[in-house]
């Protein structure tokens, strides 16, 4: 930060202000108060007068800020940094001054707007359910929607005196789409005779039936329709046993008319992706981490439906090529805070940085309760707020240790939302990098508490991380791929015990293509499958070239190899990272015989001569066929053409069999057996 204007406030006296360290550190002009909310608000109103740029170090009454900035018709850029819960309520306040000026350095950093999903609802919802539930669910929402109820397996359900909405029978078989779009299969599908009495009476069922709505309501007490249900838009389930769920879904239900924003949570380059090639599939990561259904296959590469994602980011952490790319923000403006956090809290002198990876939902509340209750964060940790910590991928881990931090701590539940593979493989891949380099074991974890308590415990244990020889400084930009070679390079140069090569477990994204020369014969279907181009041919010679930092592991090359001459092997070799291509086998081309043209290898036509030897086309009477394989396209054409080769002059097949001459054949004295 180099212009702008600091408010530092003490908060009524309860925490010090460390004043000069930040500015020393920020390079920015630094104000004190001790009630800015209140009574020096005016003294706030002042300084918005004459400065484009204000940091705030309060978010508690963020909203009364930039409700005064609104009213002076403020034009420049307002932001806010929690300094109070995260460093100033805390039993090291006095030490915090490093971990201040980091503070508010990084929420300087600008982030990019979100992009948006619109989802529209007119209102079209089918109630499912067992019983009366569903019916007097669907009289109390009958004014605000277009109701329908779809009663399974039903009991005795009494018929309401008025048709006021359809009541019919079925059982969904498969569900799709999200609010505004979900389409429904039902078997089982009957309506109701309209003489019922006592309770309904169903006409003939058919199976089969379909159905589209804006709104799935479920009150059936079963199965979700959907993975992930409580995060699927326009799906709303509730058990109708449970009278205050079913009231509270009823009420959410109303509302769900109109135009609807969601964020995109992942940006997604399908030209990237290393699903399928050829019908061969590849890498699945993506497809096997999602909880909610939202990824599927599309052909060479995969779809992600950004109306059904639920912004857990797993594919985004796990996809090694960058094609599913975190969007909330993008991987590269959160390497950007997290340089600056870093690096800030270096330059003003703080030592052993712990850097703190939590959300906003569990983990804030968790830190403003240490901050409240207990003894609030230690000097040496900094706390980054991300999206949701399965977003965290290798990268920003690797970064993290590059930029100078001793230690990374990932807050999380103590109960998961949704399984964690995802995070406990980066977590894993980043750790074995780390330990393999000198910086230490165990110095990547993962805390999963909802007791502050116990958090604070976890934090309070000595890291047994060496911190980085020289702390890098790069600035992240590019692609996520891009920035993961860089971290994990920038990681090896500044490690305390640097080595050429990491053996890495076998689901790592990162590795070598092992080729077997002798059994490969420079066909180069790995090149043409390859949808990194880590394997990559010369336009003039047959040559295979192999880029290591480009290989992801998605498996093609290994599948597509018809000689199976190609295995892969996890790896992260930095000396080949830092190469350009290198050669993996070359040959001379092979010479036509005849005109002396260039047109293959020589250990793909001799092997091709090899296993054609003894076939009845290039044997015997038909030898001299055997010259053509040696020539090029023109001349073997020419050859066949003038010689006259006939192609089904094959020798005479065996009479076709019928029963009798089995049956003869099995007869006493014909098979030998009595």
């Amino acid at each position: 930060m180099t212009a702008g204007t600091i408010f530092l406030c003490s908060c009524e006296e309860t925490m010090p202000l460390h004043g000069e360290t930040v500015a020393k550190a920020c390079r920015t002009k630094v104000r004190t108060a001790d009630q800015l909310c209140r009574k020096e608000l005016d003294f706030f109103k002042s300084v918005l007068a004459q400065e484009s740029d204000v940091t705030v170090a309060c978010t508690q009454e963020a909203p009364l800020f930039g409700e005064t900035a609104e009213d002076l018709g403020y034009g420049g850029r307002l932001t806010f940094a929690n300094v109070r819960e995260q460093a100033g309520w805390s039993d090291e306040a006095r030490q915090a001054g490093p971990k201040t000026a980091a503070l508010l350095a990084a929420a300087a950093e600008e982030m990019p707007p979100i992009q948006a999903v619109t989802l529209e609802s007119k209102g079209v919802a089918l109630i499912y359910g067992r019983d009366e539930v569903a019916v007097e669910a669907a009289r109390r929402l009958s004014a605000a929607l277009d109701v329908t109820v779809l009663l399974t397996r039903p009991g005795e359900v009494t018929p309401p005196r008025a048709t006021e909405f359809p009541v019919v029978k079925g059982t969904i078989t498969t569900a799709s789409g999200h609010l505004g779009t979900f389409s429904l299969n039902v078997d089982d599908y009957a309506l109701p005779s309209p003489s019922s009495r006592r309770s309904f009476a169903w006409q003939p069922p058919r199976n089969g039936a379909s159905s589209t709505c804006d709104i799935v309501i479920d009150l059936t007490g079963g199965t979700p329709l959907f993975p992930a249900p409580e995060t699927r838009p326009g799906y709303l389930r509730a058990d109708p046993r449970d009278a205050a769920a079913v009231e509270r879904l009823i009420g959410e239900a109303g509302g769900l008319v109109g135009t609807f924003d969601k964020p995109r949570f992942v940006s997604f380059d399908a030209d990237l992706c290393a699903h399928s090639r050829s019908k061969i599939t590849g890498c699945t990561r993506c497809l096997d981490l999602c909880p909610t259904g939202a990824i599927t296959p599309a052909g060479d590469h995969v779809a992600i439906d950004p109306a059904i994602c639920a912004g857990c980011g797993q594919c985004a952490a796990a996809c090694p090529t960058g094609a599913a790319a975190y969007a909330l923000p993008p991987v590269d403006a959160l390497m950007r805070r997290l340089r600056t956090l870093v690096t800030t809290y270096a330059a003003a002198g703080g030592t052993g940085a712990v850097v703190l990876l939590h959300d906003g939902d569990h983990g804030l509340p968790l830190i403003d309760a240490l901050a409240r209750f207990g003894s609030g964060l230690p000097a040496n940790v900094l706390p980054l707020q991300v999206n949701e910590i399965t977003q965290i991928g290798p990268e920003l881990l690797a970064a993290a240790l590059a930029y100078g931090a001793g230690g990374i701590a990932i807050l999380g539940r103590a109960k998961p939302k949704h399984d964690l593979l995802g995070l406990q493989r980066s977590i894993a891949t980043a750790g074995t990098i780390a330990a393999g380099l000198g910086y230490g074991s165990d110095i990547i974890r993962l805390v999963e508490t909802d007791d502050p308590d116990a958090l604070d415990a976890a934090l309070g244990q000595p890291s047994p991380a060496r911190a980085a020889r020289k702390p890098a400084t790069f600035l992240p930009m590019g692609t996520k791929r891009g920035l993961l070679e860089m971290a994990f390079l920038e990681l090896h140069a500044t490690a305390p015990a640097p080595v050429d090569r990491i053996a890495l477990q076998q689901d790592a994204p990162f590795g070598k293509a092992q080729v077997d020369l002798d059994a490969c014969t420079l066909c180069l279907s790995c090149v043409s499958a390859c949808p990194t181009a880590a394997l990559s041919d010369h336009p003039d010679r047959p040559l295979l070239s192999f880029t290591e930092a480009l290989c992801v592991q998605c498996g093609l090359c290994e599948r597509t190899c018809p000689e199976d001459a190609i295995t892969l092997v996890p790896q992260l070799d930095f000396v080949a990272w830092r190469e350009p291509k290198r050669v993996v086998k070359e040959e001379e081309p092979f010479h036509c015989t005849s005109c002396d043209k260039a047109f293959g290898t020589r250990s793909t036509i001799e092997k091709v001569a090899a296993k054609l030897e003894g076939h009845w086309m290039f044997s015997g009477a038909n030898a001299a066929r055997r010259e053509a394989l040696f020539m090029c396209e023109d001349c073997r054409t020419e050859r066949i053409v003038n010689e006259s080769f006939d192609p089904y002059a094959a020798p005479a097949r065996p009479a076709v069999g019928i029963a009798e001459d089995y049956r003869t054949e099995a007869k006493p004295g014909k098979s030998g057996l009595n």
